[in-house]
């Protein structure tokens, strides 16, 4: 390096692309080494060059060449164990190369500082051969000089050369690994093609295992066979190679029990491997497999056919062994090409038997169209499907929706066994069981499934159980089915998708299996059954539906038959007549539900406690507690029915200790509970309880109708509740107002008597005296005559705008109606210390120009009264209240900053506009804005101060004018009066 001229980069370019092209061409290592080596020492002249080979396995390097300036190679093809933070190890692991100033003076150098004092080199360059993120080894460059720099040309060069020396060294492990592995694909496709040549399936069979046995080299090869009557698999082809383990013979023959989990892994088409520290079985299943075949190791892969376990294909070994991938394919594939030639040999015997099939299924469906009798054509199917399938037991079973249960509702069983059931039986037994109920007229169901099973029943088309007491299948059934004698079961559905509706079953006194031509009969049979199960399905969907339907018509008509209470018929035991007609109304949601318990908790709108009435309570184990009050907002129960805007199914176990209270009785397990809702603004009034045993599943085609009768019973309910109130309203005031008129009759005749009496006084009086009695008689005067109208005129309704026209129009001034209003609730003021200012607001008209309200000036002055004594009384003493008035000429916005009036004013209208400090209660405004729809719910304008401001709100609106109430930004309440004007001309 360094000390030579530069030489020509054309000919550094050439020669640098010779030995590339010789690393990539050549395989041979030795040559790759020497050809390196030679570039370096030629062209980059360093003095010292090691090139060693990474072996990750055990983290070191082994030298495989290079030059030294003694000539001495020895100490070149040593190899170095890696250090931690050695030189060497940190270039292979961070994969980037190292300079070194004085290899003789670095401490991380190991071994190879005393090769430095020996060889005299200092300035060292060791290199990385990387390829890719893989380290290939390093290459170690030194020079006798201090200190190394190469320039950025060498960098390159090196680069270049020692990249394409670890891409020559990674293209030569991945052909040798190439060349090393197993390939399958080559040996199975010979195989194949000689299997075609073979005429019988012992040869084909050998040949399997022949070229099994060559490709793997085990200690011997074998096909073992399953036989699904006894249930064991028996050696059928070996290699003949029989010798094991302490010189006996290989197993002829493995039953299930012998080995489960073998069994299981099989019959999911899994590859069994057994080997050195592995297994893919548990390990007691691996000693028992391993002890009875005499091995130490296994391969074993299924032969399926059409999900029908025919056997295995076992390679087998006396010593402990660790399978390659490659060789579980080739056994696998292997497998594979058996269960393609294995139905070559069961062909004409399952043609003959499929042509059998074929017969039976015709005439089980000729028996099904043409037979009356359903349960002689059930007859028929039986007694030709126990000879098919060697005395089977046969059961129909119909599922029940309401209790989740099946129903046996036809069965056959062998001439010496006892029916299913049959503890309940009397008399003389028959083999075979008429529909939906035995010879004693008593209807028998499977006991419930769990949810497990019952999900893997719903959702499978066939269910098969080949030995009951070592499988965890249908765990409610296992006891009973064993008590009948029945081993092994096979389930099928009567319809292959949608609900459940009926199952067919089929049991076995022993363990068995089912061939793939018994499966497919037992499928045509069973959606050919399931004919029948529909209409027996249809007829009982067709039965509830009619109870449903008179149980809602009997429902609705007893509803229909409440009659609102006519006032004189409102007495204190009204309450107990609507508690009456609800009982009545539970029956029928009682009968249409089939259920033991019908209550109601009701409430009126406003309460918090409801109250408890029972419609139809079979036994005590339905009880409720008819005294207990049951709190509306803390009762969980009652509070999930509010939620929900429908139905709301309960267990018993969800329920709160608060809830058990009063929903007491032991047999309580399912609980159904709606809410009396009728529209989304109106509060509910009650919710409607429905309880039944644990276990009971709600019928899908009642569950509308209760909810439709449930409606009906709420708008019922609300209709009665809000009739009788309205009756009582009516009844109240007619006599309130009755009062009130003969008040106003004897505070008349009294007025007028004193009036004639003032009249009649002498004239002798003083003239001061008799101008003061002249004006006070005036003024009785006066207020008699506006008696006289309001008695005669508005004796039980008030007058509208309509009947006054022109004729009751009187004028008056602006500040004199103000001061009037002032001088009517001065009293209040003075009691509760308050002041209050008037403040004008300019506008176009001139406060002396007279005016005059469309409406009576009496009450325009009552209603200024309520409003200024409303805020009086809210105000704090003490404190000030301010009036602020204006008129709002024609065809002009106002300009007003508070309210909400956008509108163009097209009539004259007088602005009141009152402020106090006050205290309000905020639902007061809302309503006062936005009066609540729901009648029947308690509110704040059905109480004074409430009560005051609607009655003069509808007045002021009934002349066209606006009463609005608000709260400003800063605390004040606001009340805004608009009464519309007809200005005088004059």
């Amino acid at each position: 390096m360094g000390e030579q001229p530069r030489p020509n980069e054309d000919k550094q370019i050439v020669t640098l692309g010779r030995v590339l092209q010789t690393l990539r061409e050549e395989d041979n290592i030795e040559v790759l080494i020497e050809t390196t080596v030679n570039y370096l020492q030629t062209e980059l002249n360093y003095s010292l060059i090691w090139i060693g080979f990474y072996d990750r396995l055990e983290h070191r390097i082994f030298g495989k060449g290079g030059i030294t300036p003694t000539g001495a190679s020895g100490f070149l093809k040593q190899r170095f164990f890696l250090n931690p933070g050695d030189l060497l190890e940190q270039v292979v692991i961070q994969q980037r190369p190292i300079g070194v100033p004085d290899l003789q003076e670095e401490t991380r150098a190991g071994e190879w500082r005393k090769a430095a004092q020996t060889f005299n080199i200092r300035g060292t360059l060791i290199y990385p051969i990387r390829y890719r993120d893989r380290c290939f080894g390093l290459a170690l460059l030194g020079q006798e000089g201090w200190g190394i720099s190469p320039r950025a040309d060498e960098k390159a060069r090196l680069s270049m050369l020692l990249g394409g020396l670890a891409a020559a060294l990674n293209q030569i492990e991945t052909d040798w690994q190439h060349q090393q592995a197993k390939r399958p694909d080559e040996p199975l496709l010979a195989l194949l093609n000689e299997l075609r040549t073979l005429p019988t399936m012992w040869q084909r069979l050998e040949v399997v295992v022949s070229q099994t046995h060559e490709f793997v080299k085990p200690t011997r090869t074998n096909i073992y066979w399953f036989e699904p009557e006894k249930r064991y698999f028996w050696r059928r082809v070996g290699n003949r190679t029989t010798s094991s383990i302490g010189g006996k013979d290989s197993a002829a023959g493995i039953t299930v029990q012998e080995a489960g989990g073998f069994y299981k892994a099989m019959v999911g088409d899994q590859v069994v491997s057994i080997g050195e520290a592995h297994s893919s079985l548990k390990a007691d299943v691996t000693s028992r497999l391993l002890q009875r075949l005499g091995v130490r190791s296994l391969l074993a892969a299924p032969i399926l056919l059409q999900d029908e376990l025919l056997g295995f294909l076992a390679v087998e070994g006396n010593d402990p062994r660790i399978w390659q991938e490659q060789e579980k394919s080739f056994v696998r594939g292997a497998a594979q090409l058996v269960a393609l030639i294995a139905p070559i040999e069961r062909m004409e015997a399952t043609i003959e038997q499929t042509k059998q099939d074929q017969i039976l299924t015709a005439e089980l469906a000729r028996a099904i169209a043409s037979e009356q009798d359903w349960h002689a054509t059930l007859k028929t199917c039986a007694d030709n499907l126990s000879h098919r399938l060697q005395q089977a037991r046969f059961l129909v079973l119909l599922f029940e929706s309401d209790s989740g249960k099946l129903e046996i509702c036809y069965q056959n069983h062998p001439a010496n066994r006892q029916p299913l059931g049959a503890s309940l039986r009397h008399g003389k037994e028959s083999h075979s069981s008429p529909p939906n109920q035995d010879s004693s007229g008593i209807a028998h169901y499977l006991p419930a499934l769990n949810e497990v099973d019952w999900q893997f029943l719903s959702s499978t088309e066939s269910v098969e159980i080949e030995d009951l007491t070592a499988d965890l299948k249908l765990t409610s059934w296992r006891e009973g089915l064993l008590e009948a004698g029945v081993r092994s079961l096979l389930i099928s559905r009567t319809s292959s998708a949608g609900q459940l509706e009926g199952l067919l079953a089929f049991g076995y006194e022993t363990p068995r299996t089912w061939t793939h031509a018994e499966r497919e009969l037992i499928r045509v049979v069973t959606q050919q059954i399931g004919l029948i199960v529909h209409q027996w399905q249809l007829q009982r969907q067709v039965s509830s539906q009619q109870k449903i339907f008179q149980s809602l018509q009997w429902g609705l008509s007893t509803l229909a038959s409440a009659q609102p209470l006519l006032p004189s018929q409102v007495t204190p035991d009204t309450e107990l007549e609507i508690r009456t007609y609800e009982q009545t109304v539970l029956q029928p949601i009682a009968q249409m539900l089939a259920c033991p318990l019908v209550a109601l908790v009701a409430w009126s709108p406003g309460e918090q406690v409801g109250r408890i009435v029972t419609g139809v309570i079979a036994n005590q184990q339905f009880a409720v507690n008819l005294n207990a009050v049951v709190p509306i907002d803390t009762d969980q129960l009652i509070q999930a029915a509010l939620v929900e805007d429908s139905l709301v199914i309960k267990r018993v176990d969800q329920l709160s200790p608060d809830t058990r209270q009063w929903l007491i009785g032991s047999g309580i397990g399912e609980i159904l509970v709606m809410a009396l809702r009728t529209a989304p603004e109106y509060e509910p009034t009650g919710v409607v309880v429905v309880a039944d045993k644990p276990g009971r599943r709600w019928s899908e085609m009642a569950l509308p109708a209760f909810g439709l009768l449930v409606t009906q019973l709420a708008w019922f309910r609300r209709y009665l509740m809000l009739a009788n109130h309205l009756q009582s309203q009516r009844q109240e005031l007619e006599r309130l107002n009755w009062y009130k008129h003969r008040c106003m009759e004897d505070f008349h005749r009294c007025l007028e008597a004193g009036v004639k009496v003032l009249s009649q006084l002498d004239s002798k009086e003083a003239e001061i005296l008799q101008t003061r009695v002249r004006q006070i008689c005036q003024q009785l005067g006066n207020s008699l005559s506006a008696m006289v109208r309001l008695l005669s005129t508005e004796e039980w309704k008030m007058r509208s705008i309509k009947d006054l026209g022109e004729r009751s129009k009187e004028t008056i001034y602006l500040p004199t109606l103000l001061k009037r209003a002032l001088e009517r609730i001065d009293p209040l003021l003075k009691e509760r210390r308050l002041w209050s200012q008037l403040h004008e607001i300019s506008s176009e008209h001139n406060q002396k120009i007279p005016i005059s309200f469309r409406g009576e000036l009496f009450k325009i002055e009552l209603i200024l009264y309520e409003v200024l004594s409303a805020a009086a009384d809210r105000a704090p003493q003490g404190e000030k209240i301010d009036i602020w008035y204006r008129i709002l000429g024609k065809g002009k916005s106002g300009n007003m900053a508070i309210g909400d009036l956008s509108e163009p004013i097209l009539n004259p209208l007088l602005e009141l506009s009152i402020t106090d400090n006050g205290v309000i209660d905020p639902q007061l405004i809302a309503e006062f804005r936005q009066r609540p729809w729901d009648e029947l719910a308690p509110s704040t304008l059905n109480q004074p101060p409430g009560l005051q401001l609607r009655i003069c709100q509808s007045l002021v609106q009934q002349i066209g004018g606006k009463l609005k109430l608000y709260q400003v930004e800063d605390g004040r309440i606001l009340t805004r009066l608009l009464l519309p004007l007809i200005i005088a001309n004059g």
